[in-house]
């Protein structure tokens, strides 16, 4: 414990994203460390918990190192803090006029990045009131907000600790493996202290499977369509709870367990859209649908960081046509996950919460091997999801993810693909040995979680 104080106090504080190699170093230390603290302490839930709480104070009072996001939350939260619609100006534009409302505007600009300021927010509203709420309390100080926000973090991941725990024994699992989770150096580093809100995401989606695994299918679509107006990702999720309303599980009464299943299926879905519908009320205007759809489509057509399969396709595609694709591909590979999402809703047994929950992993791994843009943080969700399966590629990808990191030690931001095709590699060759074995052999429980 004390080891991975003084490391991650480091980390904290005496670190910059351009030196890759210390990076490497104390990241390798702390994964190393956390391992046996889990393996060696596995029944002393104390020492881990407290362990977990400690790592993640350590960053408190630091400002992120590995990302300029954050100011960016700041600005918006501002924004709204004045009055201000955050989803219908760009930072860019009060920079050039001069007359931002906001403290501190220059200096959050310059955080951000011009690439940033010259678009438009697409954080989701409760990621907005969570900003919101940093400017209530600091809405003058840099540091006061970043440590507002990382409270809220901290807060969210104990939620997820006290409900990830009950789902795990309510299914009959090993309960030690959510600190695969929390004691992971990848998710302490990347959401505590960069300030990525897949936290808070996380928190919710868990929240709601546990109420739905107790039947409270209206409040698990409730707190789901919280998680959605967090960000985004969770609505790729949606089809997947076909089978768990629909499917036979009577067939004695199969019609009228069917159109039972229909109805409550209905109503989960309206009541996910209804709740970020009415999230999204406040800001609603002709001018917001615009906005927002650009920076989306911003996202898909645009933007290319640590992508795997997309690579190979735009390397590809160079060779054919001698220019990149990303156009094309970005409005093709979205509909080929839709199509993987749909055979997994169809033709794979998902019925049983963890049956669920595994095609869950499935779906979010296979829109994240498809995507053209894979920061690390991403990966915060699959690899939540795979604490109640029996895949652990995942937790290898949250160990590698690091090398896509490389990037930032090239003075123009440049990435180095033989890393990022050995990071992928890896990962690839963890998932396929662990498909052979679940498909082979489908009782196995991995020997990592279980002891």
């Amino acid at each position: 414990m004390i080891i991975s104080l003084l490391f991650y106090t480091n980390f904290a504080y005496d670190t910059v994203r351009t030196d890759f190699i210390k990076i490497i170093c104390q990241w390798v230390v702390l994964i190393i460390i956390s391992y046996t603290l889990i393996q060696v302490h596995a029944s002393n839930w104390k020492l881990l918990a407290v362990s977990a709480l400690l790592f993640r104070l350590v960053f408190l009072m630091a400002i992120p190192n590995l990302s300029q996001d954050f100011y960016r939350f700041i600005w918006d939260g501002r924004m709204l803090m004045q009055g201000y619609n955050p989803y219908l100006s760009l930072p860019e534009v009060w920079i050039v006029q001069g007359n931002s409302p906001i403290s501190q505007a220059q200096e959050l600009y310059l955080g951000m990045g011009e690439l940033n300021g010259s678009h438009y927010t697409n954080y989701p509203p409760i990621s907005q009131l969570c900003y919101f709420i940093a400017a209530l309390f600091a809405g003058k100080s840099i540091l006061g907000s970043v440590i507002v926000l990382r409270a809220l973090l901290i807060l969210a991941d104990m939620g997820t600790f006290f409900f990830g725990k009950k789902l795990l024994k309510a299914i009959n699992l090993n309960e030690k493996r959510i600190f695969w989770y929390i004691l992971n150096p990848f998710i302490i580093i990347e959401l505590t202290g960069n300030l990525h809100f897949e936290a808070v995401m996380v928190f919710f989606l868990i929240w709601s499977l546990y109420l739905l695994h107790k039947g409270y299918w209206f409040w698990a679509a409730v707190v789901l369509g919280l998680s959605v107006s967090v960000k985004l990702i969770p609505l790729l999720f949606l089809p997947l709870f076909f089978q768990k309303f629909v499917g036979n599980k009577n067939p004695d009464a199969k019609k009228l367990h069917l159109w039972q299943g229909v109805l409550k299926l209905i109503g989960f879905y309206s009541s996910v859209v209804l709740t970020v519908f009415l999230t999204f009320v406040p800001f609603v205007s002709g001018a917001f649908f615009l906005n927002f759809k650009k920076t989306i489509t911003l996202w898909f057509q645009n933007f290319e960081f640590n992508a795997s399969i997309y690579y190979i396709i735009r390397s590809i595609g160079y060779q054919i046509v001698g220019w990149n694709v990303i156009e094309t591909a970005g409005k093709i590979l979205p509909l080929i996950t839709i199509a993987i999402l749909m055979a997994l809703t169809f033709f794979r047994k998902n019925r049983t919460t963890q049956q669920l929950i595994t095609v869950m992993l499935l779906g979010i791994s296979t829109y994240y091997f498809l995507s053209t843009t894979v920061h690390p943080w991403y990966i915060a969700v699959p690899l939540f999801l795979c604490i109640f399966t029996n895949y652990k590629f995942p937790i290898v990808w949250s160990f590698v993810a690091i090398l896509s990191y490389t990037a930032y030690a090239h003075p123009e931001f440049r990435e180095n693909l033989w890393i990022v095709g050995v990071e992928y590699l890896i990962v690839f060759t963890v998932l396929g040995y662990e498909i052979y074995r679940n498909t082979t052999k489908p009782t196995a429980v991995s020997t990592t979680f279980s002891n």
